[in-house]
């Protein structure tokens, strides 16, 4: 939920990425520090006193939480998977474009491909449901748009709703329950941004616009979920074209990433979709729209989408943790010697707390470390499709 209260704590503290500090964990994600290799018994005096110095620092009005770069690499954090590889990534997104240039369209496309899994051009699909906010239009014209584009084959991953609350007085109730009723969502459409603002005095000041995302991105984060808001451009030229996006520079500031639609003439059949964002390269993909059914085709990419290496670590696990053999429980030493790697154990550790990530997303295969006073114990499990 994204409330009063929580409005008030983003203030508390700055940085570049909401993302970097923010760390969850689960059965597979155990961060733990090198000062718990060797840390005594829970119950011994020690410990408290050690937790109660903690405690002491902690309370300090100057303390400031920092983390080594060790203690960097002996975390796992929270995957972020893509929603579409190379394209679109769990976050906060803009989508802006000039009124009646073809977003709402494109938004349905997004929508009926993520909801189905169906590759979106070249670009391969990661299915889940979708909740597409369409603000501005009614369930006739719906209607009327997905038949023409998609046909009547229909999917019960794609949920439409024409009107919601505004940020603030109801809406963030009305997402959380939908993700609750729905714990697959891999996207949320609203379509517009300017719908589900608050009324206020300073509706178009830097912090306002920023604080806006910065809520969104919060929930976003929280829920492991993309958030794209669609918005609207000024007809003002601007030496950096995302500078086009109206309102102040906060809204792509707080933002993940941001999608800009442009045509050179309203009546051109082809447009121009420029992509900047934290997780992917900055992209610029020509399209061009099928006049018969208003989907947006791929003509070209101007430069190739880059793709990382295969990593032969994550291969070899891959090998060996199969669907015949689908977990593997051990030491950091033990798996040392099952991938025959000339590699030390701690530092098999740490390439995996970087790679957990890759390896789920690429794998299919869940890692966890837990530290012991006796060195690490990993767990791999490959996922069940």
């Amino acid at each position: 939920m994204i409330d009063a209260k929580e409005k008030t704590a983003l203030a508390t503290s700055v940085g570049a990425d909401e993302r970097q500090s923010f760390q969850t964990t689960s059965a597979n994600i155990i961060p733990i520090s090198d000062t718990e290799i060797n840390r005594p018994d829970e119950n011994s005096s020690e410990n408290f006193e050690e937790i109660y110095r903690q405690m002491q620092r902690m309370n300090d009005p100057a303390y400031l939480h920092t983390v080594s770069m060790n203690d960097l690499y002996e975390t796992v954090f929270q995957s972020r998977p893509p929603v579409i590889d190379g394209l679109l990534y769990s976050g906060t997104y803009l989508f802006a474009g000039a009124p009646k240039v073809g977003k709402s369209f494109f938004m349905a496309q997004l929508a009926y491909h993520i909801s189905t899994g169906q590759k979106l051009w070249d670009y391969d699909v990661h299915q889940g449901t979708v909740l597409y906010l369409a603000l501005e239009d009614d369930y006739q014209r719906l209607q009327e748009r997905m038949s023409r584009m998609f046909g009547v084959e229909g999917t019960n991953s794609l949920h439409f709703a024409v009107y919601a609350k505004q940020l603030g007085a109801g809406l963030d109730e009305q997402l959380e329950k939908f993700i609750r009723d729905h714990p697959d969502t891999r996207l949320i459409i609203i379509d517009t941004l300017q719908k589900i603002r608050e009324v206020s005095t300073d509706a178009y000041s830097y912090a306002n616009d920023y604080d806006i995302v910065g809520r969104m991105k919060q929930f976003a984060d929280k829920n492991g979920v993309c958030l794209l808001l669609v918005h609207h451009t000024r007809k003002q030229q601007a030496g950096d074209k995302f500078e086009m996006i109206s309102g102040t520079t906060g809204l792509l500031g707080c933002a993940d990433g941001a999608f800009l639609l442009q045509k050179e003439k309203r009546t051109d059949q082809s447009a121009t979709l420029e992509i900047v964002g934290r997780d992917q390269p900055d992209q610029k993909l020509h399209l061009t729209r099928d006049a018969e059914k208003l989907i947006w085709q791929l003509d070209h990419a101007e430069t190739e989408l880059w793709k990382s290496p295969p990593d032969p670590l994550l291969d070899k696990i891959a090998a060996v943790i199969t669907e015949d053999n689908p977990v593997w429980n051990g030491s950091a030493t033990e798996l040392v010697a099952l991938l025959q790697e000339d590699i030390q154990p701690n530092i098999l550790t740490r390439r995996l707390n970087v790679k957990a990530g890759d390896l789920l997303n690429e794998h299919g295969i869940e890692y966890a470390v837990k530290r012991t006073r006796n060195g690490s114990f990993i767990s791999l499990t490959r996922k069940t499709v």
